[in-house]
């Protein structure tokens, strides 16, 4: 596995997206606990994008538009759900605290759907991985499964982090008059710009 691999998998990590916002809001609003769940259904959802690259899916979404607008619209309705639930204080990201009301396994379940939803996932990784693989190395899959692997073990690494971040500044700032009502127009508006950025995505 070359340092290249890792380095530009970081860049790619690191860079805010709508996994990290979710991860973040989550941290934020309802603890370390509760963002660990985040960040783990957003690594999760990275496995049928993985998966579709490997065994060549991916390609047909590429090819066939019907498919690819069927998904890209399915994801831009959710993303548009969770900001206007967010905006309600009612969604997954009800930023109040209650993670233990709402459940762990709602939290993760969200951040699985919100990279499952996206179909540029999987183009993106039929275009990415296939760049680190060396055919006289062995088998092909074999190491696109360990280069998927690394990836998602970095995603869940780093967005782990961000939570952790997120979760001792909400400690101090939600406690603040006026700021939980920012906090989630921001989070409401990120969510929308994804959506609308989805919206105008081409293959």
């Amino acid at each position: 596995m070359s340092i290249e691999f890792l380095l530009t998998a970081l860049v790619v990590v690191v860079a805010p997206g709508t996994g990290v916002v979710y991860t973040v809001a989550t941290g934020l609003a309802c603890g370390r606990a509760a963002s660990i769940a985040a960040a783990f259904g957003c690594t999760l959802g990275i496995v049928p994008a993985m998966l579709a690259s490997i065994l060549g899916l991916a390609a047909v979404l590429h090819a066939s538009a019907l498919l690819f607008q069927a998904i890209k619209i399915a994801g831009v309705l959710y993303l548009l759900y969770l900001a206007w639930q967010t905006l309600r204080e009612s969604g997954p990201i009800a930023l109040d605290g209650r993670a233990e009301a709402r459940g762990y396994l709602r939290i993760a379940r969200t951040g699985m759907l919100i990279n499952v939803l996206n179909p540029k996932l999987s183009i993106f990784f039929m275009a990415f991985l296939p760049q680190f693989v060396d055919p006289a190395a062995g088998s092909v899959t074999a190491q696109m499964l360990g280069l998927g692997a690394v990836f998602m073990a970095m995603t869940f690494a780093v967005f782990v982090l961000y939570g952790a971040f997120a979760a001792l500044l909400g400690e101090r700032v939600l406690r603040r008059p006026g700021v939980l009502v920012w906090v989630r127009r921001s989070v409401a508006a990120a969510f929308a710009g994804f959506g609308l950025r989805l919206a105008l995505a081409e293959r």
